[in-house]
């Protein structure tokens, strides 16, 4: 893989959790793959929780959106690849979350975890109009929220 899908996959990563904190539903999304999947696993608590499809991983998240009056940030830190090829890769990121309460006089550490997600290119090379998307997340958190 080459420094140039590198740094594309990372900005991905960088993408999806800026729209989730901006609320930008059309970018958020654009960073997962149509048939994506999302697994969330809590430390302490003994069943994951899974998503299967694009619809339903935005439905949990507007869901979550809905919820919070807070300002949320996902910050991704700690980038590496596990496994890597033209058209697939794992990477292996840290994702801090704070919240910055409705009044912003003061902010918080929600939790803390890691992504595992699996990203593959669709619709040719990315010169060519190919765009990674995230195909499958595995959040594994240190701690509920």
């Amino acid at each position: 893989m080459d420094t140039n899908s590198k740094l594309a996959i990372q900005e991905l990563l960088s993408r999806s959790a800026y729209a989730l904190d901006e609320r930008q539903l059309d970018m958020l999304q654009d960073t997962f793959s149509e048939s994506a999947a999302l697994v969330i696993d809590i430390a302490g608590v003994d069943d994951e929780v899974r998503f299967d499809g694009r619809e339903a991983i935005m439905a949990l998240m507007t869901g979550s959106m809905a919820e919070q009056s807070d300002q949320r940030r996902h910050v991704v830190t700690n980038v590496f690849f596990e496994s890597e090829n033209p058209d697939r890769a794992t990477v292996i990121s840290n994702v801090t979350i704070t919240s910055v309460a409705p009044d912003h006089q003061a902010i918080r550490l929600v939790t803390s975890g890691l992504y595992r997600d699996e990203v593959v290119l669709e619709g040719g090379t990315v010169p060519e109009g190919g765009q990674w998307r995230i195909a499958s997340r595995r959040i594994i958190l240190d701690m509920a929220y």
